[in-house]
């Protein structure tokens, strides 16, 4: 009923259509057209039948349902063709179309553009199909008029009817009968059939050998065999297909035998992980096989059958299903293939760099990868800067430890493996996960301390982590960041508190500088004192005890004694290794015992370092000591020498001559020695010094205090001219100290020849009879005396020449040396040096008396 009521409203509508065709005129009557009672009842029925073919079936719309969008492409389609007054007619319709709304209205009003578009479009077709067809042109759909001879007998076929394409069905099922015959040229193309290639294709994606589909080794993948014959397109379908097979193939090979040789240290933990994550993406492609293998159960239908049957499967239905397995598993193998020979940090870095891509599928694979492949490298980071704990079995990890002395822990211990560092960690953060561990270690080996579990325990809750497993992963480096500078600045802190505080590592320092760079003056001067007549002896004779006695009584002697007995226990006397012919002077040190932790700043090469300085030191003391020594000498015989009137003149001349030129080259000596020293101790020890406490004060972890020691230390040596720049001005030094030592032993030969002559003069001066005693010295033989005063003022002005001309000669060549090293102080390149420079030559007299270069 309701059928029947749509065909009479369908028919209503074609029947006004069709008088609204015929007779756009309404002025004019229908009776006037003498033909148009004979052709209505023709285009009526074509027109019906036209409708009903375009309303009954099922047109899918391909665009989006846009109202206005639609009106605009048919105004403009009419504008293009040149009809801007239908355009404008159109317009105006359908602005009242648009308008109508309520009941009885039409609600679907794009459905009706749409489907005058669409009939507009047929139009043509039919045209364009009709005049290939049938002879001649056709008119328009209701204006043709055929003949019915036109149309195919029996009414099958394809033929014209009234400008209207007539397909009928043909009774004999010729459709089949094609299908069929389509079916089977296949058959005869294909030597097997497609389900048997589809079910093979599932075996060889399961890595596992199919009848016709099997692994090759020369092309290293499954393959067709050449003999089997289908057409190309199918063979290209299958390898494409099958290349899946090929990379599943080497993957599960590579978990098959890194599992096998686990744990192996070349797989480790992380490359148990990965093994882990592949085979996990392993399970979702198992279940996707599991659905196809299912489908392929059923029987491909036939062409004739394949609009009605779905659940089927074929090659080109396989090429869709394998689309994103196959972009998987390429990725797959190519993590399998770089990662054949790497482990540990190295592995991880070499995925990460494969994450680098712009496709979000394998962004998020790859990402998913990670997480699990990295999770035992965080692990260890937040072992290591938690717990101090280096739990590498398989030498993954990026931080490496052997065992070491306790003082050389901090130095050797630990080290970063730059090989094993991943490229998403940086190095400065790795340096930062290194210290904080090593700070943990050290804490509790050298110190043993314990504070470092609290503040670990901190630095776990201010990073919002927990000291428990887990906290981290892949793609968190903020959080990475974030507990390792809390970690670091905790422990650093706890680890200085304890130098510092417990060890005094400021006091020890202080004691170094007062007893090794010999900054206690007076503890200094009196060792000088009671050590040097023990020093002045062969090197091989000396007593190591006695002189540790001796050290001891100096301590006791001065300002030195109320140091704090830790302190003064550290200090102890040191010989040197010796050759024959040395003395004590070039052998005696004084060492200091620096112990856990302390030797961790306080190492043997610093302690090198430490007695270089010493012994240079020691050095410029013994010569300054010398000097005061000769002048104490030389001072009261100075006074004393009126005693010498008596003397004949070319003997006094000379006398006073050569102690003239004694007491010049003293001053000059000792000008040079003074201002040297001075520089030393003040320009350099005192500099270096406030410099260091200064770096101390802001250093924020063991390394900061490291590097400012070594610091304070080099520029020591540096300025010292105890540097590697400087052995040229270090050499000539020593050979002037060397000279004014010489000096020394000159000028205490020289009084000493005074004094005699002066007793000796006066004895032979005496007019008492000389006692017995005094008659039997004067008489031994070689007195000068005994052989009367002329041979007495001829051995005395022999002296004076022979004393005259060393002195000459000494002062000749320390003029020329200490020339010779003032010229060399302006190329030195620290500024220090230059100011020595300025010290030694205030008046210029040495630049301006040496020759310019």
């Amino acid at each position: 009923m309701e059928d029947q009521k749509v065909l009479d409203l369908i028919k209503e509508l074609v029947h006004r259509l069709s008088s609204l065709s015929q007779n756009p005129n309404p002025n004019v009557p229908k009776s006037q057209n003498p033909n148009s009672s004979s052709s209505d009842s023709s285009r009526f029925n074509q027109s019906l039948r036209y409708a009903i073919r375009i309303l009954s079936s099922r047109m899918t719309p391909s665009i989006a349902a846009d109202e206005a969008a639609m009106a605009e492409s048919i105004k403009r389609h009419l504008v293009t063709q040149g009809k801007s007054s239908e355009a404008l007619s159109f317009a105006d319709i359908y602005s009242k179309f648009a308008s109508k709304s309520g009941p009885g209205s039409v609600n679907n009003k794009w459905a009706v553009l749409y489907l005058l578009r669409v009939i507009s479009e047929d139009r043509k077709t039919s045209k364009k199909q009709l005049s290939s067809i049938c002879s001649g042109g056709l008119p328009a759909i209701f204006d043709t008029q055929m003949s019915e001879k036109s149309r195919i007998s029996n009414g099958k076929g394809v033929g014209c009817n009234g400008g209207v394409l007539v397909v009928s069905k043909d009774p004999e099922n010729m459709r089949d009968i094609a299908f069929r015959e389509f079916s089977n040229l296949l058959r005869e193309e294909n030597e097997i059939s497609e389900e048997v290639l589809v079910r093979d294709v599932l075996y060889a994606c399961q890595g596992i050998d199919g009848s016709y589909i099997k692994f090759d080794v020369n092309v290293n993948g499954y393959v067709l065999s050449d003999s089997i014959s289908v057409p190309r397109a199918t063979r290209s379908t299958i390898r494409k297909l099958c290349e899946l097979g090929g990379l599943f193939r080497k993957v599960k090979r590579y978990i098959s035998e890194s599992m096998e040789r686990f744990p192996s240290a070349d797989v480790g933990t992380v490359g148990q992980a990965f093994c882990a994550a592949l085979q996990d993406e392993f399970t979702d492609y198992y279940k996707l096989l599991a659905v196809l293998e299912a489908q392929a159960m059923n029987p491909i239908p036939l062409v004739s059958e394949i609009a009605n049957s779905g659940n089927y499967l074929s090659l080109r239905r396989l090429s869709v299903w394998f689309a994103e397995p196959v972009v998987r598993m390429k990725l797959m193998a190519v993590l399998v293939d770089s990662c054949k020979v790497l482990k540990g940090g190295a592995m991880a870095g070499a995925i990460h760099m494969h994450a680098q891509h712009g496709d979000p599928l394998v962004h998020e694979f790859m990402n998913c990868l990670l997480r699990r492949v990295c999770s035992p490298l965080f692990e260890m980071v937040r072992s290591w800067v938690l717990e101090g704990e280096l739990e590498d079995i398989f030498a993954e990890f990026f931080i490496v430890g052997q065992p070491v002395k306790a003082e050389s822990l901090w130095r050797e211990g630990y080290r970063l493996h730059t090989g094993m560092l991943p490229s998403f960690i940086s190095p400065s953060l790795a340096k930062s996960i290194l210290r904080t561990g090593k700070s943990i270690n050290f804490l509790r080996v050298c110190c043993e301390d314990r504070g470092w579990a609290d503040a670990a325990t901190e630095a776990a809750a201010a990073a919002g982590t927990t000291t428990g497993r887990g906290g981290l992963g892949y793609g968190e480096t903020n959080a990475l960041e974030l507990l390792v500078a809390e970690a670091a600045k905790r422990i650093d802190k706890r680890l200085l508190d304890v130098i510092y505080n417990r060890y005094k590592f400021k006091e020890h320092c202080q004691a170094i500088k007062r007893y090794l760079l010999l900054g206690q003056g007076d503890f200094v001067q009196y060792l000088m004192d009671i050590v040097g007549p023990e020093l002045s002896e062969p090197a091989n004779t000396i007593s190591t005890f006695k002189l540790a006695g001796l050290l001891e009584t100096a301590i006791r002697s001065s300002n030195a004694q109320y140091d704090d007995r830790d302190v003064l226990d550290r200090l102890r006397v040191k010989m040197m290794p010796h050759n024959t012919g040395d003395r004590g002077w070039d052998v005696f040190s004084l060492d200091y015992d620096a112990r856990v932790p302390l030797n961790t700043v306080f190492t043997e090469s610093v302690m090198t370092g430490y007695l270089r300085i010493f012994n240079f030191l020691w050095k410029l003391r013994r010569v300054e000591h010398a000097l005061i020594s000769a002048w104490k000498t030389m001072k009261p015989n100075c006074i004393s020498s009126h005693t010498f009137i008596k003397l004949q003149n070319a003997v006094k001349l000379k006398l006073l001559s050569t102690l003239r030129r004694c007491q010049v080259l003293w001053d000059e000596m000792n000008h040079f020695v003074s201002n040297l020293q001075y520089y030393i101790m003040f320009e350099v020890l005192e500099v270096s010094w406030s410099n260091f406490s200064n770096e101390m004060e802001v250093a924020k972890d063991l390394d900061d205090l490291l590097a400012a020691h070594e610091k304070y230390l080099n520029s020591i040596v540096e300025k010292s001219l105890l540097g590697e720049k400087s052995r040229a001005l270090y050499a000539t030094l020593f050979v002037l100290f060397d000279l004014i030592l010489r000096f020394r032993s000159l000028a205490d030969r020289l009084y000493e020849g005074i004094y005699e002559l002066q007793t000796r003069s006066s004895d032979s001066q005496d007019k008492k009879k000389p006692s017995r005693q005094k008659s039997i010295k004067s008489a031994e033989p070689g007195s000068w005396i005994s052989e009367g005063r002329k041979a007495l003022t001829q051995h005395a002005v022999k002296f004076l020449n022979t004393m005259s001309q060393e002195m000459d000669d000494v002062g000749n060549n320390y003029s020329s040396l200490l020339t010779g090293f003032i010229s060399q102080l302006p190329v030195q390149q620290h500024i220090d040096l230059k100011f020595l420079l300025f010290r030694l030559d205030f008046t210029e007299f040495y630049s301006q008396s040496r020759p310019k270069i």
